[in-house]
């Protein structure tokens, strides 16, 4: 004699079942490791305190101009999905007869250097340059010795250095993807290779 499930019984083995194919389903879809992050988080203060060890700097540009750059002032542009950098300047050339002082303000993209496992600044630009009084006439030319500074110092500067236990679990390795600006940090998607 075959003895049949009660109902209730059967309502719930069959619920059962399709809960467990609906989680088997998404845990494959999403990771197969749940535990792994799917992303990393940075936050400004971090990249801020990266930034800032390589201030104060000194340098001669184009030959004519001793700049030195310093405090820079780390802030997220999300809109753009770029990072800003406010630098204090103070300049002095032979055309001046005094040095003068301004600032900067940087915008940079974000990338991923393989080779070093780290989150780089790439191409930052010179977005805008306030110098006032006798450097008012040289604005021009300010920007453009601030711009290839920037290019100097700051492109493919790392701001974040993955560890390669952050990078791989069980044999499988993962990689950095998709780069966001936030309001107050930087995400890092984290993709299987």
């Amino acid at each position: 004699m075959t003895h049949r499930p009660a109902p209730a019984r059967r309502r719930f083995l069959v619920v059962t079942a399709l809960n467990i194919a609906s989680l088997a389903s998404t845990a494959h879809a999403a990771n197969i490791f749940p535990f792994i992050p799917d992303h990393y988080t940075f936050s400004q203060q971090q990249v801020q305190d990266v930034v800032a060890r390589k201030f104060p700097i000194q340098r001669t540009a184009s030959q004519i101009f001793d700049v030195v750059l310093s405090n820079p002032m780390v802030g997220m542009s999300p809109d753009r999905n770029r990072v800003t950098v406010h630098l204090d300047s103070c300049l002095a050339t032979p055309f001046m007869p005094n040095p003068v002082s301004g600032a900067f303000m940087l915008s940079t993209q974000l990338g991923y250097d393989a080779q070093s496992r780290s989150v780089i600044l790439v191409s930052p630009t010179v977005d805008d340059s306030q110098f006032s009084g006798d450097a008012a006439p040289y604005n021009q030319q300010i920007a453009a010795v601030g711009a290839l500074l920037a290019a100097q110092l700051l492109d493919r500067y790392p701001i974040h250095t993955f560890k390669a236990e952050e990078l791989q679990f069980a044999g499988v390795s993962y990689e950095p993807g998709t780069i966001t600006v936030l309001s107050n940090g930087i995400r890092v998607q984290i993709v299987e290779m």
